[in-house]
């Protein structure tokens, strides 16, 4: 079995992907910071030393965290695997012939560590220093960015997501993260860690355009014993579950998909965050979304190769899970709070909780409601702070990408 196995939600996590903010978060302005998918800019070097905080809980329960940049710095230094990167995020199409052939000499002249930055953290005009007589160069400010920065790479849960002994590399939904992808495609392929691994890769790794088939890892729920919990959500669509089953499917790493229909609507842009998984029988949940009469499928490998049953379930979603799970009946911890206090934990990503082993959870220390009842079901909470973190809209499970962790 590969060193890169994902076998639960709750399991003893081992090993995780994160990414520290920096450059991407530098170039974060209240002009581009919508076009981006940030809500607000952001305080960096606060950012910064919440990610540490971060981190250090992580590594002090034993966890060995791997860095992005890092990792994908270690790619660039193969030079097929620099060269495959740069094939495809620098082209005549996206630049022109002209443009394009300076800003491949341009990154090819990089050393790989200040390369792996700008691939993440944008590259501006000013700084190509070009004097070519591109026309698309010619009606660009000096400001203005040759590559746009990519700050949702702090999300790293979403780009890739490992499920049993394989990964989805995810075919994003907005523009602006589409690009995350290339590189968690090069880093798997190219990176020494990876390259000698035997794991299956389910969906996304092809040159194509996928449509509407995308998928994003904070709707992706490994809750263990075959089962995979999806939610159809303003990124992730019905087509995209459709293809990952079919590869889960196909490799015989899972016996069950439920998919969820959840509400298109930023607040609950994935399933993670109006629903984790703290403990083998123990969920935290936003009630206002998370209701009893959310439409539910169920999928499951068909009688032929390749074939997918589809069955719309009767009964609720709590009970196909506890099903799956084969348990009587889940205990569910709702958001804390009144009304108001409830939608402004939700908001702050108070049920997007990063368990590292069975009834033990990383979250915001801001949401104090939240984590009271959390405690007074038993789990253990370990918070970190988030008050600009938070503003990206996302908690300890989207900023994560577990790579090994137990089964349950």
């Amino acid at each position: 079995m590969s060193r890169f196995y994902v076998g639960s939600e709750v399991g003893q996590l081992k090993k995780v992907l994160l990414h520290r903010p920096e450059l991407s978060l530098r170039r974060l302005t209240p002009s581009n910071c919508e076009d981006l998918l940030f809500d607000d800019v952001l305080r960096v070097e606060q950012a910064g030393q919440e990610h540490d905080a971060f981190q250090k809980v992580l590594q002090d329960n034993g966890v060995e965290v791997f860095l992005l940049k890092q990792l994908l710095a270690e790619t660039l230094a193969d030079p097929e695997a620099k060269a495959w990167v740069l094939d495809r995020q620098v082209s005549p199409y996206r630049y022109g012939h002209e443009l394009a052939k300076e800003v491949r000499s341009y990154y090819e002249s990089m050393s790989d560590r200040d390369l792996s930055l700008h691939l993440v953290g944008g590259l501006t005009v000013d700084e190509l220093g070009s004097e070519s007589s591109s026309m698309a160069l010619g009606v660009m400010e000096s400001t203005d960015f040759i590559l746009d920065p990519i700050p949702n790479h702090l999300f790293t849960r979403d780009t890739s997501c490992w499920v049993y002994g394989g990964v989805s590399v995810n075919p994003m939904a907005k523009p602006a993260r589409k690009r995350e992808t290339v590189h968690l495609r090069a880093i798997y392929k190219f990176h020494p860690m990876f390259r000698g691994e035997e794991f299956n890769t389910y969906f996304g790794d092809d040159d194509r355009d996928f449509d509407h088939s995308t998928i994003e890892g904070g709707d992706v729920l490994v809750i263990g014993k075959g089962a995979v919990l999806i939610g159809m959500s303003e990124r992730t669509t019905p087509q995209g579950v459709e293809h990952l089953a079919r590869g889960l499917f196909k490799t015989g790493q899972a016996s069950k998909i439920i998919a969820l229909q959840l509400p298109k609507a930023r607040s609950c842009m994935h399933l993670d965050t109006v629903f984790t998984q703290m403990d083998y029988d123990c969920f935290t949940f936003y009630p206002d979304i998370m209701r009893d009469d959310i439409a539910c499928w169920e999928l499951t490998p068909g009688a032929t190769e390749g074939e997918v049953v589809f069955t719309k379930m009767k009964d609720s979603f709590i009970k196909s899970v506890a099903r799956a799970l084969d348990v009587d009946e889940l205990r569910m911890i709702p958001t804390g709070g009144d009304i108001f206090e409830a939608e402004r934990e939700q908001w702050n990503d108070a049920n997007n909780v990063l368990a590292i082993r069975p009834g033990v959870v990383i979250t915001y220390e801001r949401n104090a409601y939240t984590i009271k009842n959390m405690e007074q079901a038993g789990i253990t909470v370990l918070p970190i702070p988030g008050e600009d973190l938070g503003r990206g809209r996302g908690g300890a499970r989207c900023m994560s990408c577990p790579l090994e962790r137990e089964g349950i």
